[in-house]
């Protein structure tokens, strides 16, 4: 049995403004106060795992050790398969110092062509880690499968949102309606595992 959240308040241990609207937006429905770990003044500790589930169990676990609250963490990435998954874990990273994803875009575009290699199909991952301060962890993982498009389209989501359309549809996260996009993303299928097993409605 997973451990159930209890109690009302939570540290998101994230500085992307974009992804910790995100998670406020999926926990509105639990009366959850959701704090960012930017807005604790929490430093961002080095992402040194080889995979998302990793990163996200480490990211969690020193927001929640730093601000003696549970803290919920994201790591998530584009997977392209033409790029034998890159970028993946190092998403945020293609993206520089500033945190610019239209450099990010651009050089996930230039790779392809440079490569040759016409296989569109990429896909979002998401790993979910609820931490406790005693160092308990409760991890989910989800994935949505999609093809990549050039040039970027819509200004809505974040990240490499404007160049993935998810399977069987014909816009891009970039141009989707957000309540669309909550109901179908990696991030929303991690999502509602993780209120399934610890969060009570």
């Amino acid at each position: 049995m997973a451990r159930r959240f209890e109690g009302g308040r939570l540290v998101v241990a994230s500085h992307n403004a974009g992804k910790v609207r995100e998670i406020n937006e999926l926990l509105a429905p639990f009366g959850v106060e959701a704090v960012s770990a930017g807005a604790l003044g929490l430093p961002e500790p080095e992402e040194t795992e080889d995979t998302f589930v990793g990163n996200a169990v480490l990211k969690a676990k020193a927001a929640a050790t730093a601000a003696n609250l549970p803290a919920l963490s994201d790591d998530s990435g584009l997977a392209v398969v033409a790029l034998k998954g890159a970028p993946g874990i190092y998403s945020a990273r293609w993206a520089g110092p500033g945190k610019d994803f239209k450099v990010a875009m651009e050089r996930v575009h230039r790779e392809m062509a440079a490569g040759g290699n016409s296989d569109r199909r990429a896909h979002f991952v998401c790993a979910l880690c609820l931490a406790w301060p005693d160092g308990h962890t409760e991890v989910f993982e989800g994935k949505v499968n999609g093809e990549l498009v050039w040039p970027p389209r819509g200004s809505r989501g974040f990240g490499y949102d404007p160049m993935f359309v998810p399977g069987g549809y014909d816009v891009t996260f970039g141009e989707m309606e957000p309540e669309k996009k909550h109901a179908m993303s990696h991030r929303a299928r991690a999502f509602a595992q993780l209120v399934e097993a610890c969060f009570e409605r």
